[in-house]
């Protein structure tokens, strides 16, 4: 959830940390801190509640000189965002620094402790505790720091990314992480720290993936050093990423939601590039290929996801059933690991994560290897932790999504579910190869017809400024279209604060229909598939209770535009991917609700874009 970054080497370490402060705000951005130590050896923290922003005004006048420092943005989970719950913290004696993503589950029993001990805080965070329970391991045991962090990690219960800093020490950093990504950058004589990639690639694109319980030692000068909290020393290879700077940055748009919503078309191209060929007439996705016997023989398929990766596993689900003729379950992952699921050994479960950081769905993966299950990751980030934890996979190939609000990460989902069912299908041979080839060559027009959608953002403006103070909204869809509904519903509240709900069109008659009046706006995605006269019935019936009807219909429809008080057009597809296309203009119009109601569109109150806590 919170943004970690260091830095050694030599160069002034503020600017650097600013900067990585600043592309990692969107992971948190209640509170920001930075600590540095200066020539002299001093150790100097200084933190503010707010954004980076208000960090740099604080930090004017002060002294921030210093070749080595860490920084933290934070998203709240101990304590109120305030000065005293933002990191870094000190220890006891102001020696030590400490910055953490992440909960530690047993803080309050060894504050308990502490307290007994004779150590103050001044912080409500369970941080505080974990650098104080360093401080009192390293003086009671006369160890070193790296010492002193094993054996605090080992009375530790929770997850943690941590960098650690020493007063008359400035040669050295002490990072450890556990279910918390934690990257370190090796650049020319001299290294980075991030709790992912994007405050590090300007500088360096080699970096080292810290697994579990492991220990970065980290000195001027010399290679980095890695250990377990058991003392094991270990090996990693260098990787180097193929992110660019160009993809953290706005690219002359007012935010990166917007940017993110019209690069779609690319991204969902770059999604397909070497899996789909150009002709739409061959399809290859290797994680598939090199378990084919494991797909042959699925009974069952559980799908794993949280927020709008469960939504678009809702639409996997439809996808795989309907092509592929295998049962599909979806599950929240933050359900699924405590209510004792049912799992066979032959089950094949699909974790889906935009970041592959989830902590919900890493829980969750863990516990479907233990009972046996074939699991297959669905993720964006190369080298995250589900990407590791998986058998098997595929990334989604969109860059980097900055905007806290999913956009072009849903699709690409979406996008990569479709390939996994066509692939599934052709090797169970589920349909007929003609009816494959007519699915793929359609996939591969699809990023064409999103271009055609956002033709009509003018338009979509407009219309949102109608409606940007209503207090309520309704999202209907059926089949395909009801977890776009969800999906739709989702976007306005994340951004705007606009109470909404999605339903499937036949269940408002259940209950929400009586919300239903001349103030209430009603989305309806109704475009031209199997279910469209069951949809008009429905819009019918909103009408009828003085509804305000805004519908995503086809190109081609000439009943809803005569009913619907509003209409957004999209292009005609097949019914397995309308979600592809109409998930696109309730993008959009949410985007410009939230923007009319002058929301902070790319970090939305309360949210973070990684949630790497449960």
């Amino acid at each position: 959830m919170c943004g970690i970054v260091g830095y050694i080497g030599h160069q002034e370490a503020y600017p650097i940390l600013i900067k990585g402060l600043h592309r990692l705000e969107y992971r948190g951005y209640d509170s920001a801190g930075i600590a540095l130590i200066n020539p002299t050896g001093e150790l100097n923290i200084y933190k503010t509640k707010g954004r980076v922003s208000d960090l740099e005004e604080f930090c004017t006048g002060k002294d921030i000189s210093g070749t080595i420092g860490i920084a933290h943005t934070r998203w709240a989970t101990h304590g109120e965002p305030n000065n005293a719950n933002a990191h870094p913290h000190y220890s006891e004696s102001e020696n030590l620094a400490l910055i953490h993503n992440g909960i530690i589950e047993n803080y309050s029993v060894l504050k308990e402790q502490l307290v007994q001990k004779g150590y103050h805080f001044h912080s409500q965070t369970d941080t505080e505790v974990l650098i104080q329970l360093i401080e009192y391991i390293k003086t009671l045991n006369n160890v070193d720091l790296c010492t002193a962090v094993q054996l605090a990690l080992g009375q530790v219960i929770g997850a943690y990314a941590i960098a650690v800093m020493e007063k008359g020490n400035p040669n050295q950093i002490i990072a450890a992480r556990k279910s918390s990504p934690l990257v370190l950058g090796i650049g020319d004589n001299e290294f980075f720290i991030g709790s992912d990639a994007s405050p590090i690639i300007e500088f360096t694109n080699k970096v080292i993936y810290l697994e579990d319980e492991e220990i970065a030692i980290i000195k001027r000068n010399e290679e980095p050093k890695i250990v377990t909290i058991g003392n094991v020393e270990k090996t990693h290879e260098i990787i180097q990423l193929e992110l660019s700077l160009s993809q953290l940055e706005k690219e002359g748009y007012p935010h990166f939601m917007l940017k993110e919503i019209f690069e779609q078309p690319n991204r969902l191209r770059d999604c397909m590039r070497g899996r789909v060929d150009v002709t739409g007439n061959h399809i290859v996705l290797s994680g598939i290929i090199d378990y084919r016997e494991k797909f042959l023989n699925a009974k069952r398929i559980l799908i794993l996801a949280c927020g709008t990766s469960w939504h678009a596993g809702l639409i996997g689900e439809y996808l795989i059933e309907e092509i592929c003729r295998i049962p599909v379950e979806v599950e929240y992952s933050s359900e699924f690991r405590y209510r004792n699921p049912i799992i066979y050994p032959g089950d094949i479960v699909i974790a889906i994560s935009q970041s592959g950081e989830t902590a919900d769905t890493l829980a969750a993966i863990e516990q479907a290897k233990q009972q046996g299950a074939f699991v297959y990751g669905i993720c964006n980030v190369v080298g995250s932790s589900i990407a590791r934890n998986t058998h098997s996979g595929s990334y989604t190939h969109v860059g980097p999504e900055i905007g806290v609000a999913s956009t072009k990460a849903f699709t690409a989902q979406l996008c990569v579910l479709a390939m996994l069912a066509l692939c599934i299908a052709r090797e169970r041979k589920t349909i007929p190869e003609t009816h494959i080839l007519e699915l793929l060559n359609e996939l591969t027009r699809i990023p064409n017809k999103i271009e055609r959608i956002l033709q009509s953002d003018d338009s979509i403006q407009k219309l949102s400024n109608i409606f940007t103070y209503a207090h309520n909204f309704i999202y209907l869809g059926r089949g395909y279209n009801y977890p776009v509904a969800l999906e739709g519903a989702l976007k306005l509240k994340e951004i705007s604060y606009i109470h909404a709900e999605g339903y499937p069109a036949a269940e408002m008659k259940h209950g929400p229909i009586a919300l239903i009046d001349n103030e209430m706006p009603v989305v309806v995605v109704a475009t031209d598939n199997d279910m469209y006269e069951k949809v008009i019935s429905n819009i019918q019936e909103i009408k009828a209770r003085n509804g305000r009807v805004i519908a995503i219909v086809s190109e081609s429809d000439t009943v809803v535009k005569t009913i619907a008080d509003y209409v957004i057009e999209v292009p005609t597809t097949a019914d397995c991917f309308d979600p592809l296309l109409t998930t696109i203009p309730l993008q959009l119009l949410s985007y410009h609700i939230a923007v009319n109601k002058r929301r902070d569109v790319d970090m939305p109150r309360n949210l973070a874009k990684s949630v790497t806590v449960e």
